[in-house]
């Protein structure tokens, strides 16, 4: 059975950082395609990056290149959300997903698999 857990959500002030993580059990993530995807409040979850079978990066929002990273630790079968330069706008609910495979996507219905979220919240 595959499970992604998200972790690291806080609340931080505008300009700072925070890493976000996802740690996966019954799938070894060095294979596949890790989403990161977030919801705003009263907004629709949208995806923000990826990171593909070959750790090819994709943004799918441009407010965060330059801000935000995804990387992956082989040996703990965890993915991590970097993010810096936090603004107000990026508040939102965080998820980690797979595909099951290694290719990315921003729709978030190619997505078989899916963490709960972890709430990041900017605001001084």
């Amino acid at each position: 059975q595959v499970q992604l857990v998200e972790s690291g959500g806080a609340l931080v002030q505008p300009g700072g950082p925070l890493r976000l993580s996802c740690a996966a059990s019954g799938i070894t993530l060095d294979y596949y395609a890790i989403g990161w995807f977030r919801q705003a409040p009263g907004k629709e979850r949208e995806g923000v990056l990826c990171i593909s079978g070959s750790d090819v990066i994709t943004y799918y929002v441009d407010s965060v290149k330059g801000r935000f990273t995804i990387s992956r630790d082989i040996a703990k079968n965890t993915v991590y959300l970097q993010m810096s330069s936090l603004k107000p706008e990026d508040t939102a609910v965080y998820y980690c997903a797979t595909p099951g495979s290694t290719y990315c996507s921003s729709n978030d219905y190619y997505y078989d698999y899916w963490g709960q979220g972890t709430q990041a919240t900017v605001s001084s």
